[in-house]
């Protein structure tokens, strides 16, 4: 079933279930779906892998805000924010370790030829994209940067 057919679903079942906060941060997410899909530019469906990315970008605004409510002693707007990103890490696939990081970027490297930070941006391009909503920019570059530099 595809990502964007779950969120309905789900949708469905938080009406019936009257759940308020979960049915608030699904239709969030269809929302965010839906405008992608009319999007300029945009052709066809919604990939998953486009979904997954938008669900992603999603949980690190809410994780940002959350942590920023809490710096200024808002615990209250605080935890509505880490629950919605509680239920948006539900449809994203489970996040790699750093060694399963570190071991996807070798296989890049040994694939692509790079020997030196010159093709450091090269196999990013390619990291990021394989690596997509499995690990995040930061633990990607920094893993990239140390197989390139060691």
């Amino acid at each position: 079933m595809a990502l964007f057919d779950q969120i309905n679903q789900q949708i469905k079942e938080a009406m019936l279930a009257r759940d308020h906060a979960r049915l608030e941060a699904l239709r969030g997410i269809k929302k965010e779906f839906l405008e992608a899909n009319t999007a300029p530019g945009h052709k066809g469906e919604l990939t998953d892998e486009e979904a997954i990315k938008i669900i992603s970008k999603l949980l690190k605004q809410r994780e940002d805000s959350a942590a920023i409510y809490r710096e200024n002693n808002r615990p209250d707007l605080a935890e509505e924010d880490e629950a919605e990103a509680a239920i948006y890490r539900e449809f994203l696939p489970t996040p790699l370790t750093e060694e399963e990081i570190r071991e996807r970027v070798k296989e890049i490297v040994a694939r692509l030829g790079v020997s030196d930070m010159k093709g450091m941006g090269q196999v990013m391009g390619v990291a990021t994209k394989e690596l997509a909503g499995k690990a995040d920019g930061k633990s990607i570059s920094t893993a990239v940067r140390s197989i390139l530099q060691g």
